[in-house]
């Protein structure tokens, strides 16, 4: 064994047979703290939020807010040459962060963003301040969303136009859909990024745009799209299925992009085909900023092998990070920006730091070190193990 193997870190880790087995990790790589030149692929990141562990609150009934560290970590991704997508499911939206607070933590990343040259976010308005079972109608799902589109474009802010639980509630036909966005798209300020979140994201969502056939939904979507394409910067799709996804982008209007929402397959999206690629707008973006970073550079730079690189072992631990129940996503998001040293805890809202096994959290250390992404592998592992001692191990 040479003098480097022996400096690198150990760590005793659990296996599925309930076992610890030693593991040593890797060398990390030597991503870019900022972005050195511009992209050739639009790049969001869909931002968490970092929780206030010493609030004095019911975690599962109120979310409270690091304010300080959560716009911290925006900064971070904007080092990066990363958009940020604001208030969206990767910050627990619906699953912890209500209306009043998400508003707030766009007013926050507005303000923030004006510091940061060439800085840009968009916001997720959507209709969750409704209570479960208080829309009755169509109309109640269209005031609601121009409640919150009105309340972020007065912020400054652009909007995401995220998928709807009371819409998917009380809609009876496709052609309840094409009502709800026809009226919204007409009256948005600026053109809009529409969200097509599937039921893997959030169970409440199934049946969207009237039909469970995701081909058959798609065209409803295409519709909406196209009637209103003007008023549409793009669309994100969150379905996991990369060929779903090339189709629609096939079928998009000129001058509409596709942002991958492709968790297990973003890479070879983005890269894309000899018909077209997808832009980004990705939760596991939050987790792998720096790789991201290095691989679109390269990828605007034409290099991509360099690109294919450094992202294919990032990809198992997107999908070990997505798997199912894939609503807990973010707990392995959070996971790794306290591994990272990127928050002083991992305390998430509403008490989802506990979404995930600790078995499940030792295969994300094990595949994050794969990928190149504990930058401090001694600190990484000392964070581990304040984990693993809380777990009795």
């Amino acid at each position: 064994m040479n003098a480097p193997e022996r400096l690198r870190s150990v760590i005793r880790l659990p296996m599925a047979d309930g076992n610890l087995a030693d593991f040593r990790l890797s060398q990390p790589r030597d991503f870019p703290a900022r972005a050195s030149g511009a992209f050739t692929r639009v790049a969001y990141s869909a931002a968490h939020v970092v929780a206030d562990p010493r609030a004095d609150h019911d975690p599962w009934l109120t979310a409270a807010i690091d304010w300080d560290a959560t716009i911290a970590y925006r900064r971070h991704l904007w080092q990066l040459g990363l958009g940020v997508a604001e208030a969206m499911d990767t910050a627990q939206r619906g699953m912890g962060l209500d209306w009043p607070t998400s508003l707030e933590l766009i007013r926050r990343s507005i303000d923030a963003s004006r510091d940061v040259p060439g800085a840009f976010l968009a916001s997720g308005a959507g209709t969750d301040h409704l209570g479960t079972g208080e829309a009755k109608s169509i109309d109640d799902v269209i005031a609601a969303y121009e409640t919150q589109v009105a309340a972020i474009e007065h912020l400054g802010g652009r909007i995401i136009l995220m998928a709807s639980r009371a819409l998917a509630q009380v809609a009876r036909s496709p052609d309840d859909y094409l009502k709800v966005y026809d009226r919204i798209l007409s009256q948005v300020r600026q053109p809009v990024i529409i969200h097509w979140l599937g039921d893997m994201f959030d169970p409440a969502l199934a049946g969207y745009w009237g039909h469970a056939d995701a081909l058959a939904a798609m065209d409803v979507a295409v519709q909406a799209i196209g009637a209103n394409a003007a008023q549409v910067d793009g669309v994100k799709i969150s379905l996991l299925n990369k060929d779903h996804e090339i189709a629609m982008r096939r079928r998009l209007p000129p001058g509409v992009r596709m942002y991958t929402g492709d968790d297990f397959n973003y890479a070879e999206l983005i890269a894309g085909d000899a018909q077209g690629h997808s832009d980004a707008l990705l939760g596991i973006f939050d987790a792998i900023a720096p790789a991201a970073c290095a691989a679109l550079s390269a990828l605007a730079k034409g290099d991509r092998a360099q690109f294919d690189a450094i992202l294919a072992p990032t990809v198992p631990l997107s999908r070990h990070i997505f798997r199912a129940p894939t609503r807990f996503y973010k707990t392995g998001v959070v996971f790794m920006a306290y591994l990272n040293g990127l928050q002083d805890h991992f305390v998430m809202v509403g008490g989802q730091q506990s979404a995930r096994s600790l078995l499940h959290l030792a295969e994300l250390f094990r595949l994050a070190d794969a990928a190149g992404l504990l930058r401090d592998p001694e600190f990484a592992c000392a964070r581990m193990r304040a984990v693993l001692a809380v777990h009795g191990l």
